[in-house]
């Protein structure tokens, strides 16, 4: 059928040569942007996936330079704090070298502190002028804030992460199990002569001698029986023989003056527990200091000595000087630094009773005194006897029985800072070995104590404290050996939990590193005491992956390095400064310990920064730029164009194109027939 209206076929041939362009010029925008999806018409699905996939990228793409970022501001600190660590070893150096102030002049010594003031000035430079981009690293600004400096307890606190989440704030609670315990050994009582265990200085001090003078010669009365009281009346008007009677407690005695010396100690001898003494000597009053067992070396030519024991414990070579004093009342008094005791009588005589002498020794710190005989023995009845100065020696002594070893003894004592060997004689006292031992305290970290006996205990506490004694020899009688509690003993460390998480522990220290806090708390020795802080805010936020929440962050604590925040618990590092408390003038040792204390948490701070970047930031950055490849590798694969497939795709539409072209002439060509019908 031949129609010239409608040319059918040049239709069809215009609807494939449409076609054929729309190909072609898909195929030339894909082959000239290089994507295949180029608007939402191309792939509607394809382009929600590409877009959200290039979100992505371009997230990754700035944690990736946050990293980056945040691995330089750590390099800048590290780098700062590598000088701040070659001065404080060049501290260090000077102290060390102050300390041989047997060897150097003080001039030396004083060119020595220069040196480090101008340290101590280099440091505190650095702390506040290290920056990144305008931001101070090392002053403290990027500290944690936090209420831990209220708690009593808490020696010491180092905040190294913590994750604040949403709230902007973190609650820490501390539950102490057990606190850290030091190391000891002791030595029990064997170990020493029984009587000297707890030794004590004695002195029986002759203080009144009970005299009748008859016709010029001396009758002392001594008994074993307790008095109430003994009186004594000199009967003028009578020419017999003197007459005594015992009872009820209280010894009456008259005699007259003229009585024969023995009549009066027939007398005195009748009576029961009473005996009558014809004295030897030139007067009345020379008793004998004696004291414990060496009373039976005592002089009893005078008969029974009433006197006063008097103790100190802990005294070596107590002297005691009964003197004639100038005060109405009996004053007494000891010197500790010369352990000597002064008993100045009494003017008025009706106060110097044996009972008011013996309240004012008892009055006095670390004496007492007790009423004795010439055996020790303590007597009760005396109370009303008053002393005179006639009645006293000038100066009496009395030798302390020190506690002893019972023999030889060699050992090596072991702590956690060293060892050392001590030899000691047979009859070394508790307190000679402890001063031998606490000398080189330092030396060992193990000091001695003789309270209560001897032990053995270390300076430092925890696991790492050690008291170890290690016999070399002994002699035959001696038992110290025996003795010990243990020949090797070691302390423990804290038990912790904090936010009930366990702590890892190391003596007062304990510390716990989560996904939501890094920290480290030192508190008092010993201290078992609970508590709680909040961190606030503070740290350095580095923001590490592609989403804004708090699991891809991390927050990291820079305390400050200036000399007033550095240090221990021995001090801060400005107190090494001229005129400070820690100067090589006024204290190299506790100078000694404070560097040591700031080089090691320097040294800790810089471990931390570099473990933070070697770990947390170089892995990072590996995670994200694999994590980026294969994002954009997924992208790209759903949005980059195949030129090898859009490639043959042009071509088939330049073929389709010109073939359709061609056709549509012969199509429309077709028509032109129906004249040669006409003809």
């Amino acid at each position: 059928m031949t129609r010239i209206n409608t040319n059918v076929p040049s239709l069809v041939a215009q609807n494939r040569l449409q076609a054929s362009n729309a190909d072609l010029q898909q195929a030339l925008t894909r082959l000239s942007t290089g994507l295949r999806i180029n608007s939402g018409a191309d792939d509607p699905a394809g382009l929600i996936a590409s877009e959200a996939l290039r979100s992505e990228v371009t997230s990754l793409g700035r944690a990736i330079s946050n990293t980056r970022r945040a691995s330089q501001i750590i390099s800048t600190a590290d780098s700062a704090l590598g000088q701040t660590s070659n001065l404080l070893n060049d501290i260090r150096g000077l102290v060390v070298e102050a300390a041989n102030s047997g060897a150097l002049s003080d001039e030396e010594i004083a060119a020595n502190q220069l040196q480090i003031d101008s340290s101590l000035e280099a440091i505190n430079r650095i702390a506040q002028t290290t920056t990144f981009q305008g931001r101070k690293l090392l002053d403290g600004s990027l500290d944690f804030v936090s209420s831990a400096g209220t708690i009593a307890s808490l020696n010491d606190v180092n905040i190294d992460q913590a994750n604040l989440g949403t709230t902007g704030r973190i609650d820490v609670a501390i539950d102490i199990k057990s606190a850290a315990q030091q190391a000891s050994v002791s030595v029990s009582d064997s170990a020493f002569n029984a009587a000297d265990v707890d030794p004590s200085a004695t002195n029986t001090v002759a203080t009144k001698t009970i005299d009748i003078v008859v016709g010029g010669e001396t009758v002392t009365i001594t008994g074993n029986a307790d008095f109430a009281s003994v009186t004594i009346t000199d009967d003028t008007a009578s020419n017999a023989t003197a007459t005594a009677v015992n009872t009820a407690g209280a010894v009456e005695i008259t005699f007259d003056s003229d009585s024969n010396p023995s009549d009066v100690q027939d007398v005195l001898d009748a009576l029961n527990g009473i005996e009558g003494l014809v004295a030897t000597s030139d007067g009345p009053g020379t008793g004998t200091v004696v004291g414990g067992d060496a009373a039976a070396s005592a002089n009893t030519a005078d008969g029974t000595d009433v006197g006063l024991e008097v103790t100190g414990t802990g005294l070596d070579d107590l002297t005691v000087n009964y003197t004639a004093g100038t005060d109405a009342d009996v004053v007494a008094t000891f010197d500790a630094d010369t352990n000597t005791l002064n008993v100045a009588l009494g003017t008025t005589t009706s106060n110097n009773t044996l009972t008011n002498i013996k309240s004012k020794i008892d009055a006095l710190t670390d004496l007492s005194s007790t009423i004795v005989d010439d055996a020790g023995d303590a007597l009760t009845g005396f109370d009303d006897l008053t002393v005179s100065t006639a009645d006293l020696p000038a100066e009496a002594t009395g030798t302390k029985i020190t506690a002893g070893l019972k023999d030889t003894l060699v050992f090596q004592l072991n702590g956690a800072d060293g060892a050392e060997t001590f030899n000691f004689g047979a009859g070394t006292s508790l307190a000679q070995i402890k001063a031998a031992v606490n000398l080189v305290s330092d030396s060992t970290g193990v000091t001695a104590d003789d309270t209560g006996g001897l032990s053995f205990t270390s300076d430092a506490y925890g696991s790492d404290a050690l008291v170890n004694i290690e016999i070399i020899s002994e002699g035959t009688l001696g038992e110290f050996e025996s003795s010990l509690s243990s020949t090797r003993q070691t302390g423990s460390d804290i038990e912790a939990t904090i936010n009930g998480v366990e702590a890892s522990a190391k003596g007062n220290t304990f510390s716990i590193n989560t996904s939501t806090l890094d920290l480290s708390l030192t508190v008092d020795k010993g201290s078992t005491t609970d508590f709680t802080f909040s961190i606030t805010g503070g740290g350095a936020l580095f923001q590490l992956g592609p989403d804004v929440t708090s699991n891809q962050q991390a927050r990291l604590g820079i305390g400050s390095v200036s000399t007033g925040q550095l240090g221990g618990v021995s001090g801060r590092l400005y107190e090494l400064g001229s005129g400070q408390a820690k100067s090589l003038t006024n204290d190299v040792n506790g100078a000694a310990r404070i560097i040591d204390e700031v080089v090691d948490k320097v040294t800790s701070l810089r471990g931390r920064l570099g473990a933070f970047q070697a770990t947390s930031l170089e892995s990072n950055l590996v995670s994200l730029n694999e994590t980026l490849s294969n994002l954009e590798e997924a992208e790209s694969s759903i949005r980059d164009a195949d030129f090898a497939q859009e490639s043959a795709n042009l071509t088939r539409a330049q073929i389709l194109v010109q073939s359709g072209t061609n056709v549509l002439s012969l199509a429309n060509q077709n028509p032109q027939n129906v004249l040669s019908l006409l003809r």
